[in-house]
Formats: structure tokens, sequence, C-alpha cells
């Protein structure tokens, strides 16, 4: 289809694109968008989504998005779905504690683009942080500073570890040794984001980290690590096909 083919030699795409011009395989699927108008040119087309297959072509998972202006990171997929870790800029930071390393599924954002901060904790020997759930305690929580430039969802933490506390008869849950902390924040949209960047077109992502840690022996006085993380901002592509391609309302 000519339109695929000059959408794909504009953003040198060099796999092959289905066309499904009358929407049969879209209506096959389920995901027909039945909020677009009929009589516009843009009825027919689906709900953005990726689709995760196994070697054998079987579907072990989706991702989909309501809002077409809402999509998931490339990035965002390997870490949550198969735990690989993208190979992003990391900043390590040294606490009193604890080593914090954080990177992002992505270097590049996108109006609408869902991406993953990711700490990484290396507590030091013999010494745990109390997890979200614990009584009496104040445990890890992540922190983000307030801007209109991104949205950001709730933490994801790993399964925690029962540690029993002999000398005060209790058991809480910790966490010990090296863990990760995942948060999926949505950038929003390019006339809200561009006014807060800086000269080279970085957005600066803000949040800190706030402990209590203990050992064996006693608890220290809480602890809060400022993060930053930095993203370059990359516009939208809205070139239209060339108009003798451009598809036309009934």
């Amino acid at each position: 289809m000519a339109i695929l083919r000059s959408f794909a030699e504009r953003q040198h795409i060099t796999f092959p694109l289905l066309s499904d011009s009358d929407s049969k395989i879209i209506r096959t699927f389920g995901i027909l968008n039945e909020e677009t108008p009929k009589d516009t040119p843009f009825y027919g087309i689906p709900y953005p989504g990726i689709y995760i297959l196994d070697p054998k072509g079987v579907v072990t998972g989706k991702y989909f998005e309501a809002d077409f202006r809402e999509r998931d990171d490339a990035g965002l997929i390997l870490l949550e779905h198969f735990g690989i870790q993208p190979e992003t800029p990391h900043a390590t930071r040294r606490d009193k504690h604890l080593t914090v390393t954080t990177s992002t599924s992505s270097t590049v954002a996108r109006p609408g683009l869902k991406l993953v901060l990711t700490i990484e904790v290396a507590l030091d020997d013999r010494v745990h942080v109390y997890a979200p759930g614990v009584e009496g305690y104040i445990p890890i929580s992540w922190n983000m500073a307030e801007s209109a430039a991104w949205k950001a969802a709730d933490v994801k933490f790993p399964a925690s570890k029962m540690l029993r506390l002999d000398a005060i008869n209790e058991t809480v849950p910790v966490f010990e040794g090296k863990f990760r902390l995942l948060r999926e924040i949505t950038i929003a949209d390019e006339k809200t984001v561009k006014p807060l960047l800086d000269a080279s077109g970085n957005l600066t992502i803000e949040g800190s980290l706030r402990y209590q840690a203990c050992d064996d022996r006693l608890c220290y006085i809480p602890a809060t690590v400022p993060l930053k993380w930095t993203v370059r901002l990359e516009s939208l592509d809205r070139t239209r096909a060339p108009a003798e391609l451009q598809r036309k309302g009934p």
C-alpha cells in the first residue's frame, strides 16, 4: 500500500508493515476503536497496543491503552515483562548505609509516552530497611516532586522478607541485600512539557528515597536521598502522507 510505503521510507522502517484497509484483522482481534466517528477518515483504527509473542507465536502479554495519546515505551516492556534492564545511562549515589543507582527505560521521551524509572538499592551487610505495610516503623518510600510534566503511578516493590527481631519479640517485613523499585511515569503533552525543558531540550525528573536503616543492634536516624532522572524530549512526528495518498472521509 502506497501510504504505508511512504511512511516506512520516511521513518526508515525495514520490517514488514501490515495493510488492513478494511480493518478485518483489527476486528478479529477485538481492538477496533468504536469511539472514532464513522463519518471521519480515522474510522477503522485500532486501540494502540503491543502484543508479546513467544517463539511459537503464542501471545504471552498485551500492553494496550484506552487513550490513543498514551503509549508504552519498548524499554518499559523489556523491563516489566522480561525483567531485562535496558542499556541506558545509570547514576550512582552512595549514602551512609546503602548505594542507590537510578536509570530510565529510555533516554528519549515523547508526549504521552510511558517510561519506567528504576531505583536499584544495595544495602550494606547486615543492614535492613522496613518494607511498606510495616507497623510502628518507618518504611522505605519513594516520593516524586510535583510537576505538570509527568504523571507518576504507584511504586512497584519486590516481595519483602519477614524478619524475626528476637530482642523485641516482633516479626516485621523488610528488604535486605539488593532490590529494585520500579515506577511508571507518563509524559504530559508537548505544550505542557516544553516550557520545563533545559536549554538542551532535556527534562529533569526529580524525586527522593526516604528510608530508615537498621542492623542487628539498632536503628539509625531516617535519611532522605535526593534523586534525578534526565530524558530528552522528542517531538511527535506530525508529518502527513502526500496529499494524493491521504485517506478521504466518506
